[in-house]
């Protein structure tokens, strides 16, 4: 391994030179990045179907396409992201500057994950640039191809001395997190997640973490059934179901169930045909280590479509399992692969108990046309992000921020959301040095009439519905305003 000490040392030394918080800099990564990924789009394709047997419409839509529209956004916006933002002041401040500064953390460490591996680690990449930070990115060794990809492409398009990829497994992390950074950014699992709260604590480091968790489905009985088989299949088995928002169980009642399996088997067919094995839409497991783990969650409940399984081909086809009971495996764990279990309860409050009886998951699914029932589960649950009618859609909204709740992660990303997870927020107060006889009212000796003054000065009111009850106030305060202004000029 190398000496991470150096690295990081020598990065930070660049960031402190201030190359990095230039906004023309900024926006030239940026470009470079762009560039990169759309010259490269067939190889990214190429290494996606090594590592995971990824179509190339998957790794086009969620990999490819998904990046530069996050590229695109900040490129458009980041002038007006990184430029001060004004915030309201009271009379007492009135003729002071107060905002809001956006600034970069410094060195900022990305742990990305395998199940999309150009995704989840360019996406945060965006972000941390545009926010003015030095780089370091450890890709997952899972994903091999992907990760060799990234390791000897990003140093062809941009600044090495800011950006850096360093590759390996546990040891090189575990080296990696020994040293000092000023923000964490890691996506995978919640055992791996404490590791690296614990070496951040050491030095105090910010961290976000984006993570998983068990993704309830909820379908009501006045659902249009073919449509809920559809959208909820694709956005299970996009990936084998190995994305970290898939659906991880479906909760309905006794009398749906039977009609949704029925409309599920002709849903897999249609997607796939008779022989999903032959199918080259779908992908595989990623190794033979998950491979088992899938494999020993089938003798949960009963199988009621699927169940084959080819360890040489690290297959395993689209299962629904049915008779669950809640303490099955399969229940208690995150699937993360195409097994999809099936537990009922008996109405909606029902299934909200059961849900809040759990983890907060990282999405939530409700499948209703009763614009009550939606309202019941938007307001009844907890979970990181919310789709209704549809699967896995919300997290391709840049303009919703996305990222988990309680055990399924904090803080959260995409769009002007990752900018500001990667900048500090400074709040600064700027003064000129005159008009010191209006400061008198704050300084000893006190007395009660300065009391009287300064608390009206600072006091906010409540808000009123009515203007007219607004006007004293407004009148107050534009006297005071052009008083202080008489003495300024």
């Amino acid at each position: 391994m190398e000496n991470y000490n150096q690295t990081v040392n020598k990065m930070r030394s660049v960031f402190m030179s201030g190359r990095t918080k230039d906004l023309a800099w900024r926006k030239t990564q940026l470009k470079a990045l762009k560039s990169m990924i759309e010259e490269k789009r067939e190889e990214i394709c190429e290494v996606l179907y090594k590592d995971l047997r990824k179509n190339k419409f998957e790794t086009r839509l969620m990999e490819v396409e998904f990046v530069l529209n996050e590229l695109v956004d900040a490129l458009n916006a980041l002038d007006e992201w990184a430029k001060p933002e004004k915030v309201k002041k009271t009379l007492l401040t009135m003729m002071d500057q107060a905002f809001i500064k956006s600034e970069p953390y410094g060195v900022v460490l990305i742990i990305g994950t395998w199940n999309y591996p150009i995704q989840l680690v360019i996406s945060p990449l965006i972000g941390a640039i545009a926010a003015g930070n030095a780089v370091i990115i450890k890709p997952s060794e899972i994903s091999e191809n992907t990760s060799n990809f990234l390791e000897y492409t990003i140093p062809q398009y941009l600044d090495k001395e800011c950006i850096q990829v360093i590759n390996g497994g546990v040891p090189e992390t575990t080296a990696l997190l020994a040293e000092r950074f000023d923000y964490i950014f890691y996506t995978g699992n919640t055992v791996v997640a404490k590791i690296i709260a614990v070496a951040a604590a050491k030095y105090l480091t910010p961290t976000t973490m984006e993570l998983g968790g068990k993704s309830p489905c909820y379908v009501h009985p006045d659902s249009d059934l073919d449509l809920v088989a559809k959208r909820l299949l694709w956005g299970k088995l996009l990936n084998s179901g190995q994305t970290c928002i898939a659906p991880d169980y479906v909760i309905c009642n006794k009398e749906v169930e039977p009609e949704l399996l029925k409309r599920m088997k002709a849903t897999l067919v249609e997607f796939y045909g008779e022989d999903v094995q032959k199918s080259d839409c779908f992908s595989r497991i990623v190794n033979n280590k998950h491979f088992n783990r899938m494999k020993s969650l089938l003798s949960c409940g009963e199988v009621a479509i699927g169940g084959k399984t080819d360890e040489k081909d690290n297959y395993v086809e689209p299962t629904v399992l049915i008779n669950v009971k809640a303490t099955d495996p399969v229940m208690e764990t995150e699937v993360f692969g195409p097994i999809l279990p099936i537990f009922t309860a008996k109405d909606e409050v029902d299934a909200i108990t059961f849900i809040n009886s759990r983890e907060k998951p990282l999405a939530l699914y409700v499948f209703a046309k009763d614009k009550n029932i939606q309202k019941m589960f938007l307001e009844k649950t907890s979970s990181g992000g919310v789709c209704v009618n549809d699967c896995l859609m919300h997290c391709s909204v840049t303009a919703l921020p996305f990222g988990g709740v309680g055990n399924s992660g904090y803080g959260a990303y995409h769009g002007k959301f990752t900018f500001d997870t990667f900048s500090h927020k400074r709040g600064c107060l700027v003064k000129k040095q005159s008009l010191e006889i209006l400061n008198k009212i704050r300084c000893p000796p006190y007395t009660d009439r300065k009391l009287q003054i300064t608390e009206f000065a600072i006091k906010k009111k409540l808000r009123r519905h009515s203007i007219f009850g607004l006007w004293p106030f407004v009148i107050i305060g534009a006297i005071f305003g052009l008083f202080l202004r008489f003495f300024t000029d």
